[in-house]
């Protein structure tokens, strides 16, 4: 599927599965790992990492302009530190047990790499609309990986999901699961599977480049027969060397 460089939906699908910033580029591992021990957890930081991410770089995509070059990264920070301030005191107004229970993940936000790799890289280098989105899609493949690798920790280490018990009475939870060590081994996992399948998806579109339309520069194409034109092309190019040589 082709779509529009910096469309909403493009952006949308960089940021969850093309450039997923916590299974893909790795940043935010701190709060990927720390707050990830139970579906709960993941969901609130996933969500509040995700309103910050776009309201940041919608902002600083609006001020790109005006802010001067030496002054970027202060300018970012007081930008992201206020929206944070503002989750913060949402959160402890709205949800007071998730917030306790996130504690001083929330602060801490105002320094995740994700949200300020994604005013340098992005917010401050396009339009708000493009930016708006980008930091909903990184939000939202950040929010995605972490309640995959809260929901395997939670399951495993304690037999619930999102506070439920799910195993039956005689199921003897795996405690390492929801402690640091389970935290890797399970993000290791992740990662491996989404390489997996990024280096499949190379592959598939490698042959369906080979065996599409051809490039038009017969006499030095190395595909020969099967660059998907008339099997002559393959011919041609073979002549052109016998003629070269």
């Amino acid at each position: 599927m082709n779509l529009k460089k910096n469309s909403p939906l493009e952006r949308i699908i960089n940021g969850i599965y093309t450039e997923n910033p916590s299974l893909v580029l790795l940043l935010g591992m701190c709060p990927m790992l720390a707050t990830s021990t139970s579906v709960t957890n993941a969901v609130g930081m996933g969500l509040s990492t995700t309103a910050i991410l776009a309201l940041s770089n919608l902002i600083i995509s609006l001020l790109r302009k005006i802010i001067p070059e030496k002054m970027r990264m202060p300018a970012y920070i007081v930008v992201i530190a206020s929206f944070v301030t503002m989750i913060d005191f949402l959160m402890e107004g709205f949800t007071p047990e998730l917030y306790s229970s996130l504690g001083i993940y929330i602060p801490l936000i105002v320094v995740n790499c994700i949200i300020m790799g994604r005013a340098e890289a992005y917010a401050g280098k396009n339009g708000p609309v493009a930016s708006l989105f980008d930091g909903i899609g990184m939000g939202l493949g950040f929010t995605a990986a972490l309640c995959i690798l809260g929901a395997i920790r939670e399951f495993i280490g304690a037999g619930t999901l999102a506070g439920v018990k799910v195993m039956p009475a005689s199921y003897v939870p795996v405690n390492i699961f929801v402690l640091a060590p389970g935290a890797f081994l399970v993000l290791g996992f992740m990662v491996a599977f989404m390489n997996k399948c990024k280096i499949g998806f190379a592959r598939r579109t490698d042959i369906d480049t080979v065996n599409g339309p051809c490039c038009g520069d017969c006499a030095s194409c190395m595909h020969g027969d099967s660059c998907g034109e008339k099997p002559e092309n393959g011919a041609a190019a073979e002549a052109a060397k016998g003629g070269e040589a």
